[in-house]
This record gives structure tokens, sequence and C-alpha cells, in this order.
């Protein structure tokens, strides 16, 4: 337990011993229905109620034990009357918070039927006995009993819920390791394609070039620059890929690019939303594994605008720069609860596929209404 904790519920202890203190001081000094004045022991056993009130969450039973044990003596010693369930009534309550339901009731009833059965033999009437005093104390010590145990049950079903929620948090951590890993095996699928399709490019060239070596030197010249450049191109894709060995989503084994962007906003129209795809600076060929990031980052924000966002228009932006690609997804839509749109796997994906290359993602509500997304893509192999 922390120390704010400790010190409020010491705080707490001393504000109930100090009530105890006052209200059995206060019934002592009233005397009421006494015949001598209350000697110093009496208000000695006020100052022992109280004291136990300090030692009630570390030793709840004990306390209720000498409580009772204290207040029966009490009794014997004939000193003012300082009613039965208010001096107990704390330690009943602390007994069951603390589970121990079966001890409190039955001190409870050993006490209600220990006092009712010593008034009535010393003569007391017996229409006050027990229309009166018995009724109210019994009331009083089942309020707080009960008011124990809610507590006790309250504070068990908040630590089931805590219980549940570190379950589901490591549920939801293993999930994303199980995405991460498939998204390994997807980006490992695409490499073998690219690899593959360089590998032929690299061998058709090689054979063009030793056909015409002797007879046609500068076709023979070109195929082996083609060549080498595919190897280049091979070497450098293998490098930021394998840096960065994640997968998408499904299971399509292609790869795809901005190249195939049309294709993403026909659905989109076709939902009857307005699209709009803005291009600022000069498109240009891009690094395989950056030219899949981005496609899946439009993907996914325009997934999100079909199935979530309520939306009537959209806007793709796209900007080249000498080191980077910068995406901007923005829609009209109603906005989005973020965190909860940062708990969700297609938000998630994106986030560490653009971290694995050394970008970044955000995502945003805009005041007047609307979604955005937006993602920086580096173009340069990452050191």
């Amino acid at each position: 337990m922390d120390a704010p904790s400790d010190r409020r519920q010491l705080a707490v202890d001393t504000g109930l011993a100090m009530l105890v203190l006052v209200v059995v001081g206060t019934a002592i000094t009233a005397n009421v229905g006494g015949s001598e004045p209350p000697g110093i022991g009496a208000y000695g056993f006020s100052a022992l109620f109280a004291v136990l009130m300090l030692v009630r969450r570390r030793w709840p039973v004990g306390t209720l034990l000498v409580t009772t044990v204290a207040l029966l003596a009490y009794y014997v010693l004939s000193y003012p009357p300082i009613g039965l369930a208010v001096p107990v009534a704390a330690a009943l309550y602390s007994a069951a918070e603390q589970g121990r339901l079966r001890i409190a009731s039955g001190v409870a009833v050993a006490l209600l039927l220990i006092s009712t059965v010593a008034r009535l033999r010393t003569g007391d009437d017996p229409a006050f006995v027990l229309g009166f005093e018995f009724t109210s104390s019994a009331g009083l010590m089942a309020a707080v009993v009960a008011l124990g145990d809610s507590v006790r049950s309250r504070r068990g079903w908040r630590a089931e819920l805590d219980r549940q929620a570190r379950a589901a948090e490591l549920e939801q951590e293993r999930e994303a390791a199980r995405r991460v890993e498939q998204e390994r095996l997807r980006i490992a699928r695409d490499l073998h394609d690219l690899l593959a399709h360089t590998t032929s490019v690299i061998s058709l060239h090689t054979d063009v070039a030793r056909e015409s070596l002797r007879d046609d030197p500068d076709a023979a010249e070109r195929s082996l620059v083609v060549a080498r450049g595919a190897c280049s191109d091979m070497v450098q894709e293998l490098r930021t890929t394998v840096r960065a060995l994640r997968d998408p989503e499904d299971d399509d084994t292609a790869i795809e690019g901005l190249d195939q962007l049309d294709a993403l906003l026909r659905p989109v129209r076709a939902a009857g939303i307005d699209v709009q795809a803005r291009t600022e600076g000069e498109p240009r060929r891009l690094p395989a594994i950056a030219d899949g990031t981005a496609y899946r980052v439009v993907q996914e924000a325009l997934s999100n605008v079909l199935r979530h966002s309520g939306a009537g228009s959209v806007t793709v932006e796209l900007g080249y720069r000498t080191a980077e690609l910068a995406l901007r997804i923005s829609d009209d839509g109603r906005g989005a609860d973020l965190g909860a749109a940062r708990g969700g796997w297609g938000i998630i994906g994106m986030r560490e596929r653009l971290a694995l290359l050394g970008g970044d993602l955000r995502v945003s509500s805009r005041p007047d209404g609307g979604f955005v997304v937006e993602a920086h893509v580096p173009l340069a192999e990452q050191p």
C-alpha cells in the first residue's frame, strides 16, 4: 500500500477514535439513570474503546473480541449506561469488511442476548427493553455489519475487474505479437517475390550480354548496365526490408504501392463519398518497402472512413519530399475517440510499420468535425 493511502487510513481511524471517545465520554458524563457520578475508570473504558479504533484494520477480530469483553466488563462494574451498539459498531464493521462475517454476526447476536437477558433479570420494563433497546441495537448492529460486508464485496468486485483488465491487456499484447509475426511472414513473401523478379531480370540481361558480347558489344554493355542496376536495387531493397520485416493484415502476396491509389479510391467513391486526391512535389518511384507502407496507411485510413466516419468527403494528400513522403488523409465525418483510435489494430499496425522504417503517425480529430491521419514515410535507408 502506498504512503498517501496509509496516511489517509490513519487520518480516518484517528477521526473515528476521537468520535468514539467523544460519544462514549458524553454518554458517561450524562449518566442517564445513574445515582452516583461516574468514576475515572468509566472514562478509562471510553479511552480503550477509542484506542482500539487505531488497530481495527490490522487485527479486526481481536479488536472486536477485546471491545466486546471490555463492554461486558464495563456493565458488570455498574458504570453509567453507554448503549450497546455504539461502542462496538466500528469493530463489527471492520470484522465484516475483512470477511469475518460469521464472527461479526455471532458476536452481535451474543451481545444482544446477553444484554437483553441481563436487563430483564434486573427488572427493567420488558416493553422498553424489547420494544426499543433490543430493536434499535439490533438494527444498528445489522446495518454496520451489512455495510462492512458490502464494502468487502465491492472491493472484491473491483479487484476482479482489475484482474480481467490485466488479462485483457495481456491478451491484447499476445494478439499484437501474433499479428507482428504474421506481418513478418507477409513481408518475407513480398521480399521473395521482389528477389525472384529481380533475379529473373538479371539472368535475362546477362544471357543477352553473353550472346551479344562478340557481335554487338554496345548491346552487351547496355544489358550489363541494366543487370548491375538491378543488383544495386535488389541489395538496397533487401537491406531496407530486412530491417523492417513486418506484414499487413491480409494474405495477398502481391506487392502493392501508390501506383494502385486509384484502386483504393474507387470503393470510397462508390460509397457516395466525394474523394479528392492531391499531390505535391514530383512523384517518383519509391523503394518497395516505403511504397508498400504508404499504400497500407492510405488503405487503412480509407477503410476507417468507410466503416466509422459517416463522412461526405475525404481528401488524400501526397507530399513528395527529398527524404520522405508525407501523407495526410482527412474527412468531414464525426471524428473519433482518440483513446479508442489508438487502441485499434489498424492504427497500431500503421504506427508500428512506420516506426520500423523510422517514420511516424499522428491521428487527431478536428474541432469542426472530421478525422485526420498524418504520416511521414522515410525514403532513405535508415542507418
